[in-house]
């Protein structure tokens, strides 16, 4: 990646979202915005040891400083001061930028903890906000009683639905890393049985991230795996399986890729149905990545989503009803239980997408917005053999709409997720994940 134009983009960035939360500062009442990066949370009061630290996102979206105790004060027509203790810890270091693109857009001042808090203290009189997670940090600069005001939060949500030209940029980069590491399992699946343990490291190897560097836990499925919708509960053993569910992403500069890929191999009818079966996910995703466009309710996205999974389990034989009895009846949703996608950016689930709630039926839809110009989102129907959530169906009225045979012979390959990363302009979507991943699943063959 060009450091120049990261940087000029960064800097582009900052302007603009130093005029944004300069509004946001006015219509709250407000002199000063203090972001804290965040401090390490204990993984468990029974012992003493830590969590590595996930920096609260509002500070992340302004500089990709994994360092905990940071203090970064917004004020109108300054530029943002960002306060960074400097103390000797011979226990651990903290963990460095990925790139040194963005300090130029900071007026940065460092020095030990309790001089940087007094001037903390100092610059925070007035009409003052906190935001982070750590109140005890809010409590030290007098700030517990203006700390998370649940207004100012949603204001500043909003300032991270649509991506700028920097964002997209990481995005992308988070695209290139994590697409290395989904190539090398496909490879690794086409070569022989492997555990899923040993996948999950080759990925992590792969794209150079530890496991507490990934946007989320990497989820790898071998099999009827597949049919736990966030398996990562690895197996350790090599097992054979015709079927590899992988849904794991990267970072870059705070930024998440979240993406999804299914591969299936071998002979036979079962593996050839289900292949079937990828190859019909495969088109449907692709359908409704080209039909998302700025004006367009995602819901009604999802919606549509049912009616292309419905017409798809009719074509590779699961279903023997009509596509309309699939919906009305909720079994697509027995097949298809989660939405089809969520707001992506400084976290795999980013804020602002998700305002309203979406309608009963969809109780599990992330993203209920109207697609507005640089919203940045997931695309990932699914087709899965859970058999709880099938097995109210196998009596009663709808018991012949299924070919129960061939369900429980694809019951063994769990199913099937396809996932991209999308940008979303007013000339059209721009899909980062196929830039770099063609293909969205079927056969892992060499190429």
């Amino acid at each position: 990646m060009d450091r120049s134009t990261l940087s000029s983009l960064h800097a582009e960035h900052c302007r603009a979202l130093q005029l944004s939360c300069e509004a946001v500062l006015r219509a709250q009442g407000l002199d000063t915005l203090v972001l804290h990066s965040g401090t390490p949370q204990k993984r468990t009061s029974f012992d003493d040891q830590f969590w590595p630290l996930r920096p609260s996102p509002w500070f992340m979206h302004w500089l990709p400083l994994e360092e905990p105790g940071c203090h970064l004060i917004i004020r109108a027509g300054k530029l943002p001061l960002l306060l960074r203790p400097q103390e000797f810890d011979f226990w651990e270091a903290p963990h460095p930028p990925a790139s040194d693109h963005f300090w130029s857009s900071f007026e940065v001042r460092e020095g030990s903890r309790a001089a940087l808090l007094a001037e903390a203290r100092a610059l925070s009189g007035g009409r003052t906000a906190f935001v982070g997670d750590d109140l005890a940090a809010a409590e030290a600069l007098s700030l517990s009683a203006a700390a998370n005001g649940a207004a100012l939060m949603r204001a500043l949500d909003v300032l991270r639905v649509s991506k700028s030209a920097y964002e997209e940029l990481c995005l992308v980069e988070a695209n290139r890393r994590a697409a290395v590491g989904h190539e090398e399992l496909r490879a690794l699946f086409a070569g022989g049985d492997l555990p899923e343990l040993q996948l999950h490291l080759s990925f992590l190897r792969a794209t150079s991230q530890d496991d507490s560097e990934t946007p989320y836990k990497n989820i790898v499925a071998l099999g009827a795996h597949a049919a736990t919708l966030h398996h990562v509960s690895y197996e350790k053993r090599a097992q054979p399986a015709l079927s590899l569910l992988v849904d794991a992403g990267a970072s870059f500069a705070g930024y998440c890729s979240d993406i999804t890929r299914t591969w299936v191999k071998g002979g036979g009818a079962g593996a050839s149905a289900f292949g079937a079966l990828v190859a019909q996910v495969e088109a449907l995703q692709q359908r409704l990545c080209g039909e998302a466009r700025v004006g367009r309710e995602y819901e009604s996205l999802h919606d549509h989503a049912h009616e292309l999974i419905a017409d798809a389990l009719r074509a590779v034989g699961i279903a023997r009803c009509s596509s309309a009895e699939l919906i009305e009846s909720g079994l697509t949703r027995a097949f298809f239980p989660h939405g089809l996608g969520h707001s992506l950016g400084l976290t795999c689930h980013d804020v602002g997408c998700a305002l309203k709630a979406p309608r009963a039926e969809n109780a599990w839809l992330r993203n209920t917005s109207t697609i507005a110009d640089r919203q940045t989102f997931t695309i990932e129907p699914g087709v899965y053999f859970i058999d709880a959530l099938l097995a109210p169906f196998r009596a009663g009225q709808h018991a012949t709409a299924i070919d129960w045979a061939l369900c429980d012979e694809l019951t063994k390959f769990g199913g099937v997720r396809i996932e991209d990363d999308v940008v979303v302009g007013k000339s059209g979507l721009r899909n980062l994940t196929r830039e770099l991943l063609p293909q969205g699943g079927g056969a892992p063959g060499l190429r």
